[in-house]
């Protein structure tokens, strides 16, 4: 079954070397696409390259990958989305795998799993970093996701539609893989080859700061999206650390009646309280988390699988 309309997204910052090429092995791969590329403050000549290439050049003020994701899901309208970087590293002709795995579930995010051709493909950093972020994403919202970091994804409608984007740098492919895992959405891979960039490209991502930046991202979704978790670790970890505190106490007094260390046991109380607070916080926030995860889900629910969309247009006629 071929969908009625699929629109291929390429964010791009400075991709005049790579972006010319990468328009035009899309064009060959998937020939009824539309391909978009969002040009977001390009100081070279991306945007002119990708638009002789036969993209349709649009763009985007605010500096950011997530930005320019916001901006996309917003503007554009079709059935399946494949969005790839601009740089050259992944291989187009994977494309048309991952549109029929995703229409064959229906699933509504197919990933692309990288497997490196060349020594340069991966920095070091960006190998154990990636491998990190990708088992601390797992452990907390679940293991249906692999190479989480990956930048070639293909979308449903649904999925696009129903995402929030919240991020505004590379740390959008947390928040994409959290926002399916939290609404239990139907999850595929594709595993393909992942090359080095052109020579004359370079790349936008900082090893230590993004990283930084991802890292920070998932603290923070886990204080949204698990709130009990989240505070419950906080009110465990003071209860522990008064316990520390306040056993000699006790214990002294136990022997002799006295009190002799009493800022130690008024700090005690006060870290016990804190860490009450923490958990009744945790229980509101979780309700409130449970709240918002329903919202979301209703607007997913809004959009029908693209399958069931045709058979309806079929049945019009």
């Amino acid at each position: 079954m071929k969908p009625s309309k699929v629109a291929v997204l390429i964010p791009c910052y400075n991709e005049e070397v790579a972006i010319g090429k990468v328009v035009r092995d899309f064009r060959q791969a998937l020939p009824d696409a539309t391909i978009y590329v969002y040009d977001n403050n390009s100081r070279d000549r991306t945007a002119s390259v990708a638009a002789q290439a036969g993209a349709v050049v649009r763009h985007e003020s605010q500096q950011g990958k997530g930005h320019v994701v916001r901006r996309m899901f917003r503007d554009i309208d079709a059935d399946y989305y494949i969005m790839v970087d601009g740089d050259d590293t992944y291989e187009a002709g994977h494309a048309p795998d991952m549109l029929r795995t995703a229409m064959s579930g229906p699933f509504d995010l197919v990933n692309y799993i990288r497997k490196e051709t060349e020594d340069a493909a991966y920095r070091g950093g960006h190998r154990f970093g990636n491998l990190m972020l990708t088992g601390v994403v797992r452990k907390i919202f679940g293991n249906r996701v692999k190479d989480m970091l990956s930048g070639y994804k293909v979308f449903s409608r649904r999925f696009v539609k129903s995402f929030p984007a919240l991020s505004s740098g590379f740390d959008i492919e947390t928040e994409l893989t959290v926002h399916a895992l939290e609404l239990s959405m139907p999850i595929s891979h594709v595993e393909g080859p992942y090359r080095g960039r052109p020579e004359g490209s370079e790349s936008k991502l900082h090893t230590y700061r993004d990283g930084y930046r991802i890292l920070k991202l998932i603290m923070k979704l886990i204080r949204h999206e698990r709130p009990m978790f989240f505070f419950g670790c906080l009110s465990i970890l003071l209860t522990l650390i008064a316990l520390v505190l306040v056993a000699p106490v006790v214990l002294h007094y136990l022997e002799t009646g006295f009190v002799p260390r009493l800022p130690t046991a008024i700090l005690s109380m006060g870290l016990i309280l804190l860490a009450s607070l923490s958990l009744t916080t945790g229980t509101i926030l979780d309700t409130v988390s449970r709240g918002r995860r329903e919202v979301r889900m209703l607007a997913y629910l809004q959009y029908q699988p693209h399958e069931v969309s045709e058979m309806a247009e079929k049945a019009e006629h």
